[in-house]
């Protein structure tokens, strides 16, 4: 990521994000990252940004969604499992460590959303809406799913800047036919991951199916 935005300048970045998720200290790193080099920030979810996708998200100046897109809660797993079920008192009886593991891992989510919306999306917004939209997102008090979907209408209801295309704009339709280019060749060519930018290309290719 250091490459791909090291020959963007100082011009603004729009990322075309997919993705389910993933750990928090990955993600809090990008941050800190794209803060520190990228003066104008975007994201396009064509699909879906899932979880720490959508906290991703939340450092942007604006996401950009459409019909088909989905933000999703940010609550994180440890070792698979939802921190929201880890920080319950049955599990300190069961595990004191893994849950220890999951209070740790939801705080550094919800902190780090907080931080996010205080400084950008939400800025200038009371901290009691600041907690408000934290706590839906990271919680289910709101959303019961782990893949609950947020659609740009209720991703607008909890502050979160979005600019939504509809489906009959000219951009939108140019954004979902590059997603559907992306999904088509990773399928073919069974890439799991692929990082694009301006002049610099790579992918990480899925493991080789064991033959029988």
């Amino acid at each position: 990521m250091a490459e791909l935005l090291g020959d963007i300048g100082n011009d603004p970045v729009d990322m075309l994000l997919e993705t389910n998720g993933g750990q928090t200290d990955p993600t809090e790193a990008l941050v800190t990252l794209i803060q520190n080099v990228v003066p104008d920030f975007r994201v396009i979810v064509a699909n879906a940004a899932k979880s720490n996708g959508t906290l991703l998200g939340l450092a942007a100046n604006a996401i950009v969604m459409g019909a088909t897109s989905e933000l999703g809660p940010v609550e994180p797993f440890v070792n698979g499992i939802p921190c929201t079920i880890l920080i319950k008192p049955e599990m300190a009886k069961q595990n004191f460590v893994l849950h220890q593991a999951g209070i740790y891992g939801l705080n550094q989510s919800k902190a780090l959303a907080q931080k996010l919306l205080s400084a950008g999306m939400m800025k200038g917004r009371s901290p009691n809406d600041i907690q408000t939209a934290v706590q839906k997102l990271a919680s289910r008090d709101v959303y019961f799913s782990h893949g609950a979907v947020i659609s740009h209408q209720e991703a607008a209801a909890l502050g979160l800047q979005i600019e939504y295309l509809p489906p009959d704009s000219e951009l939108w339709q140019r954004i979902w036919l590059l997603y559907c280019m992306y999904d088509h060749d990773c399928r073919k060519a069974r890439y799991l991951k692929v990082f694009e930018g301006r002049a610099r290309s790579t992918a990480v290719a899925a493991p080789p199916v064991a033959k029988s």
